[in-house]
C-alpha cells in the first residue's frame, strides 16, 4: 500500500473541509433566499400597485369628465342647433331662389352666346368655323342634359332638407339617446378597470401577514 506524506494528507483534509464549508454556505444562502422570497414577492406587488395607481386615477378622472360631457344638456342641445344651422345654410343655396337653381341656366346661356358669336366670326376658314360650331352645338346639348339633371337633383335634395327640418325634435331625441349610450359604455369600461384593480388589491391585502399564518 502506497503511503502519502503527512503534508499531502493534511492538504487533502483541508480541501475537503473547505468544500464542506462552501456547500454549507450555499445551503444557508438558498435557505435565506427561500425564507425572504415571500417578502420580496410581496414587495414587488406593492411596487406594481404603486406604479399603476396614478394611471387608474387618471382613468377615473377622464371617465368622470367624459360622462359629465355626454350627459350635459346644453352640449346635447348644441348638436341639434348645429344641425339646424347646416340645414338652413344648405337650403339657402339649393332653394328655388338660391344660387344653385340658376347655375345650369347660366352655363347654358354662356354656351349659346359663344355659339352665336362664333357663327358670325370671320377669323376662321369656313371648314374651321363649322368644326367649332359643331363642337359648341354638342356642348350645348350636353349642358342642357346636365342642367336638367342638376335641377332634378336640386329639387329632390331641397325636399329632403325640408323634411329633415320637420323632424328636428325627433332627431334631437335620437342624439340624446346616442350620448346616453356612450356614457353607459364609459361607465362599463371604468367598472372593468376598477374590478381588475380590486382583484390585485385583494391579493396585496391578503399578503399582509407572516408567511404560513
Amino acid at each position: 500500500m502506497i503511503g502519502f506524506p503527512v503534508s499531502s494528507k493534511r492538504a487533502a483534509a483541508m480541501a475537503v473541509a473547505g468544500f464542506i464549508v462552501c456547500v454549507s454556505a450555499l445551503a444557508r444562502a438558498e435557505q435565506n433566499a427561500e425564507a425572504f422570497a415571500p417578502v420580496e414577492d410581496y414587495a414587488r406587488k406593492v411596487e406594481e400597485f404603486t406604479k399603476n395607481a396614478p394611471a387608474l386615477n387618471k382613468k377615473i378622472e377622464d371617465s368622470a369628465k367624459a360622462v359629465d360631457g355626454l350627459i350635459d344638456v346644453p352640449k346635447a342641445r348644441n348638436e341639434i342647433e348645429q344641425l339646424r344651422g347646416v340645414v338652413a345654410d344648405l337650403l339657402g343655396r339649393v332653394s328655388d331662389n338660391g344660387e344653385l337653381a340658376s347655375l345650369g341656366a347660366r352655363a347654358l346661356e354662356q354656351s349659346r352666346k359663344k355659339l352665336k358669336a362664333l357663327e358670325q366670326d370671320t377669323r376662321f376658314k369656313p371648314e374651321e368655323r363649322q368644326f367649332l360650331v359643331n363642337q359648341w352645338q354638342e356642348l350645348i346639348r350636353q349642358t342642357e342634359r346636365a342642367a336638367d339633371d342638376l335641377e332634378k337633383a336640386r329639387q329632390e335634395f331641397t325636399e329632403l332638407l325640408k323634411t329633415l327640418q320637420t323632424r328636428e325634435d325627433f332627431i334631437d331625441e335620437l342624439l340624446q339617446i346616442k350620448r346616453a349610450a356612450e356614457a353607459v359604455n364609459v361607465i362599463r369600461q371604468l367598472t372593468g378597470e376598477l374590478r381588475d384593480a380590486s382583484e390585485k388589491l385583494k391579493t396585496l391585502i391578503g399578503g399582509i401577514r407572516p408567511p404560513g399564518v
